[in-house]
């Protein structure tokens, strides 16, 4: 995959969607150029190496989906990550 190179960085966030099942995903943080309902996706990283509730700045592009099914937010592993703040132990 050539990487996109209109990325811009953004604040995002770790969730789970109803809180504590299923998948951890990736949002932007509301607020922002970009809604909180898009999907982050591409380093899979943000979502399992570190507790859900995580904020990162992170590299991203708008992209389409191939299959015409709406747009979401790539940020690719090899994009810097910083760490902004971990959710406080239970």
């Amino acid at each position: 995959m050539v990487l996109p190179d209109n990325h811009e960085a953004i604040e995002v966030e770790s969730y789970q969607k109803p809180a504590g099942a299923g998948p951890v995903l990736v949002r932007p943080i509301k607020g922002q150029k970009f809604a909180a309902n898009l999907a982050v996706e591409g380093n899979k990283s943000l979502a399992a190496d570190y507790p859900v509730g995580t904020r990162f700045r992170v590299q991203v592009s708008l992209m389409d989906r191939t299959t015409g099914s709406g747009q979401y937010l790539f940020s690719s592993w090899q994009w810097d990550v910083k760490v902004l703040s971990e959710p406080e132990p239970g």
